[in-house]
C-alpha cells in the first residue's frame, strides 16, 4: 500500500483523553464499583482501586475527548508541507460534532484514508465509543463493521513498525528518537494531559501537544516512504 500510498488522501491524526472526573473519590458509587469491576486483573492481589484510577483518561467508558488534532499534507514549492487544525472543548459532544462534520463533507470518498499512531487500538475505536455515548452516528470511513481487513481505510504507524510482529509495541517517542524526528513530548507528556486540564487548566497547552504529536506521525511516515522531513517553515498551525 505504502508505494502508492497518496499522503494528499489521508487525514492524520490523534486525540487526548482524561478521566470524566478527575478524582476516584469523587465518583458515584455505581461508577466505583465498575471501575473496580473494569480493572479487576490489576487488583487481583487485593489493591486500592483509587491507585490505578490515573489510567481513567484512556478507557473510554471512563474518559472522555478534549481535542482531536488532524494533518494533512500537501505540496509547496515542490516540497512537503503540512497543516494541522484542532478540536477542543471542555463540552466532548462538540467537538465530536465538528470532527464527524468534517469527515463526512472531506473523507467519505473510496480513496480517503486515516491515519494515527496506535490509532487502530487506541485512537479510533475510542472515538467510534465516545461519538456512540454522545448519540453521534459514526462517519463511514470511522466505522468498520461489517468490513474486510482490507476494506478498512486506516492506517497505523505502530503497526507498520511491526512487520508483523504483534506482541511488539513500540511508542511515537520512541520512534522519532531512532529516525531523528524532532520529538513532540518536549513540554509534556501523555501522563500529564489530566493534570494541566483539570489543575492548570490550560486546554491551549494540551492542544499544541497534540497538534506535535500529528506532525510527528506525518514525519514517522515519511521516513517509511525513505522522503525528507518536512521543514519547520513548511509547517503550518490553523
Amino acid at each position: 500500500m505504502l508505494g502508492t500510498l497518496n499522503l494528499g488522501k489521508v487525514l492524520f491524526l490523534d486525540i487526548e483523553t482524561v478521566p470524566q472526573i478527575y478524582n476516584h473519590n469523587d465518583l458515584d458509587e455505581a461508577t466505583q464499583y465498575h471501575w473496580a469491576k473494569k480493572n479487576a486483573y490489576l487488583l487481583r492481589d487485593g489493591g486500592d482501586p483509587a491507585d490505578i484510577y490515573d489510567r481513567a483518561g484512556i478507557l473510554a467508558e471512563f474518559g472522555k475527548i478534549i481535542c482531536i488534532s488532524v494533518g494533512i499534507v500537501t505540496n509547496k514549492n515542490n516540497d512537503h508541507a503540512v497543516r494541522t487544525k484542532s478540536f477542543y472543548n471542555d463540552e466532548e459532544s462538540t467537538l465530536l460534532i465538528q470532527f464527524a462534520a468534517l469527515l463526512s463533507q472531506h473523507y467519505s470518498s473510496p480513496d480517503s484514508l486515516l491515519c494515527a499512531h496506535n490509532g487502530k487500538e487506541f485512537d479510533i475505536p475510542y472515538i467510534c465509543r465516545r461519538m456512540l455515548i454522545n448519540g453521534i452516528s459514526i462517519p463511514g470511513v470511522l466505522n468498520i463493521a461489517g468490513k474486510k481487513p482490507w476494506e478498512v481505510k486506516h492506517l497505523d504507524t505502530m503497526e507498520l513498525w511491526k512487520f508483523g510482529d504483534y506482541k511488539n509495541y513500540t511508542s511515537l517517542e520512541l520512534l522519532t528518537h531512532v529516525f531523528n524526528i524532532p520529538t513532540p513530548k518536549d513540554d509534556i507528556d501523555g501522563s500529564q494531559v489530566a493534570m494541566i486540564y483539570y489543575e492548570a487548566k490550560d486546554l491551549g497547552r494540551i492542544v499544541k501537544y497534540c497538534e506535535k504529536d500529528v506532525v510527528a506521525t506525518v514525519q514517522l511516515m515519511l521516513r517509511y516512504l525513505g522522503k525528507p522531513l518536512i521543514e519547520d517553515q513548511n509547517i503550518v498551525h490553523a
